[in-house]
C-alpha cells in the first residue's frame, strides 16, 4: 500500500480518465484535489504506478475530517487486489461508522463479506444510477427568455440554511458544514425569484458531481430545473470539469431530466452507498 503525494495525483488523475465512467467519482476527487479544492482526504494505491484499486479516504492527520461525514470511496480494476486491501491491510478503519460511497453495486457481496468478517454490521444507503456528459455537444438546451436568464445566479453564504433543510440528506450540523463548503469552493447555480431569492437550485460535490438539485414546491413545473442543469453543464464543461451525477433509483423526475437532457449511461453499472458500524 501507498499514499500518493501531488505528482503521483496528477499521473492517477490521468490514468483515471482512461477508465471514464466507472472512475468518476475517484476521479472527481482527484480532480478537485489537484486544483487546489478544499479536502480532508488521504489517497492510497495497492501498489505504484501500475496499481489496480485506489481508495480515497479521511486523511487521520487532518483533525477537520472530524467534521464531515466518514466516507471511504474507491475505484478498483481488479476485486482480488481489493479483497486482499480491505482484508489484509489496514486501509479502512473499521472502529467506527462510515460510508462506502459510490461504490461499484456488484462488489456489494464482497464488502458484506468482509464486515461480516470483521463482525461489523452493514446496510445499504442507497442505490444509484450514474449518468455523465462525454461531450457538451450531446447536451439538449431547452429554451428560455431573456426575463428568466436574468434570474440566473449563482449560491452564496446566506443560502447555506435554505438548501440544507431541503436536502434529503442534510437537516444537521454536518450538512450545514458539507453545503457551506460547496458553496464556498465549488460551481453553483441558481434561479432567484423577484426578491432575489433562490427557488432552484443546484450544486456540485467535492468529487464535481451535479447534486442537490431543488426546487421549491410552489414553483414546479415550470422546467427551471431542465435549464438549471443545462447550464450548469455547460459552465463545468468550459472550465473542464467532468460532468456527471448520481441519481437514487427511486427518483424517477431528476432521471428523466437528464436523460431527456442528453446525459447517458452505462446500463449494467450501478453505484451504491453502504454504511457501516451504524
Amino acid at each position: 500500500m501507498k499514499v500518493l503525494h501531488k505528482d503521483e495525483l496528477l499521473i492517477a488523475e490521468e490514468v483515471l480518465l482512461k477508465h471514464l465512467p466507472k472512475s468518476l467519482k475517484v476521479y472527481g476527487f482527484l480532480y478537485g484535489i489537484n486544483r487546489n479544492k478544499p479536502n480532508t482526504l488521504e489517497v492510497v494505491v495497492d501498489t505504484w504506478p501500475d496499481f489496480k484499486v485506489i481508495i480515497c479516504r479521511p486523511d487521520p492527520k487532518n483533525k477537520s475530517s472530524l467534521e464531515f461525514t466518514k466516507e471511504v470511496s474507491y475505484y478498483s480494476m481488479d476485486e482480488q487486489v481489493l479483497r486482499k486491501m480491505l482484508t489484509e491491510e489496514n486501509v479502512i478503519d473499521w472502529s467506527s461508522y462510515f460510508q462506502m460511497a459510490g461504490f461499484d453495486v456488484s462488489h456489494a457481496s464482497l464488502l458484506k463479506e468482509v464486515s461480516s468478517n470483521r463482525r461489523v454490521n452493514n446496510r445499504g444507503f442507497t442505490l444509484v444510477n450514474l449518468l455523465y456528459l462525454p461531450d457538451c455537444s450531446h447536451l439538449i438546451t431547452p429554451a428560455f427568455d431573456s426575463e428568466l436568464e436574468s434570474r440566473i445566479s449563482s449560491l452564496d453564504l446566506s443560502h447555506v440554511d435554505l438548501v440544507n433543510k431541503t436536502w434529503k440528506f442534510g437537516g444537521d450540523e454536518k450538512g450545514h458544514r458539507n453545503i457551506t463548503k460547496l458553496i464556498s469552493n465549488f460551481p453553483s447555480c441558481c434561479i432567484t425569484d423577484g426578491q432575489g431569492q433562490p427557488i432552484t437550485w443546484i450544486l456540485m460535490y467535492d468529487y464535481c458531481a451535479m447534486g442537490m438539485l431543488y426546487t421549491l414546491p410552489e414553483h414546479r413545473g415550470k422546467g427551471y430545473a431542465k435549464v438549471l442543469v443545462s447550464i450548469m453543464s455547460k459552465r463545468l464543461h468550459a472550465q473542464g470539469y467532468p460532468v456527471y451525477c448520481f441519481i437514487e433509483e427511486e427518483n424517477t423526475v431528476s432521471y428523466r431530466i437528464f436523460k431527456n437532457l442528453g446525459f447517458t449511461e452505462d446500463p449494467s453499472y450501478r453505484a451504491a452507498w453502504f454504511e457501516f458500524n451504524y
